[in-house]
């Protein structure tokens, strides 16, 4: 009597030849389980922070300069026929990622150039940003930054100096290139106002999506904040070389008398993971 071939199986769990033995199906608890730690981790925010004394510059600039900085999917946004890039410093407090704190980078100082772009969803528009520099103080959250959402972030030494006393308020945030200290100046009195509907201060602050152009297609994540207030600027100074820190394009407009100053109060905020879209 011919014997039986020998059958050797790749999912096999034992070393005895002639059995097959397969490896089991994952029980429906652990599936469910599974597939909720990643919806979890997908619906969390990636980053916590407060955001304080938002001192937003705001220039009226020719479409034309920022036209090939527009990510895939996106198109730029207008106000009155007009579009704008805003320089714009403040403090991050209480930074958390993925609910941890992360010792010496959670209180730190951002300075950034940005323009306003709106991509199409379904039947609504999607109001974003589109960052051109971001400055920070820290390798490491630069790092992060570039890593994570493609960001264009710089490390510099950098400081700031906040004096908020009764109704009387000065804002200045200071970044070191070479042996030059570059500013963002701004100061203002009374108190924070509302933010009218339909105003300029709306379209500015009410912009609530990230994009950033990658290649063949774009990023996208979403910021959430409640609404906030706003001071109207007294004085404002931007004491920089425009050309060399955001180059030769910008340097014109940000040399022009600014369209409008303010400082926003702030808030909590929650930043969400990025998607990815590939070029249509």
């Amino acid at each position: 009597m011919a014997r039986s071939p020998i059958h050797r199986s790749r999912n096999c769990c034992s070393d005895r030849i002639g059995q097959v033995f397969v490896e089991p199906k994952k029980s429906t608890v652990a599936v469910v389980y599974q597939r909720d730690i990643v919806r979890f981790f997908r619906v969390q925010p990636f980053l916590t922070a407060n955001w304080r004394y938002l001192a937003i510059l705001n220039f009226v600039v020719d479409p034309a300069i920022i036209a090939p900085l527009v990510p895939s999917g996106t198109e730029l946004d207008y106000e009155n026929g007009d579009t704008f890039v805003s320089v714009v410093g403040f403090l991050f407090l209480g930074t958390h990622l993925l609910g941890l704190s992360i010792p010496l980078h959670r209180d730190f100082e951002e300075v950034n150039l940005r323009f306003y772009v709106r991509k199409k969803s379904t039947d609504t528009w999607r109001r974003g940003v589109v960052f051109v520099r971001e400055l920070v103080p820290r390798r490491a959250i630069a790092l992060v930054a570039r890593a994570f959402y493609g960001e264009r972030y710089l490390a510099l030494p950098m400081k700031h100096d906040i004096e908020h006393v009764d109704l009387k308020l000065n804002v200045e945030y200071s970044w070191r290139r070479g042996r030059n200290w570059e500013s963002l100046k701004m100061s203002a009195s009374g108190d924070p106002q509302s933010i009218p509907a339909g105003s300029h201060a709306e379209f500015i602050t009410e912009h609530y999506w990230g994009y950033t152009g990658i290649r063949a297609g774009c990023s996208e994540y979403r910021v959430e904040h409640p609404r906030w207030k706003v001071w109207n600027a007294d004085k404002f100074e931007l004491h920089a070389d425009i050309a060399t820190l955001y180059g030769d394009r910008f340097a014109e407009t940000l040399s022009a008398p600014p369209c409008s100053a303010f400082i926003a109060d702030g808030s909590p905020i929650e930043i969400f993971r990025r998607t990815i879209e590939p070029e249509q």
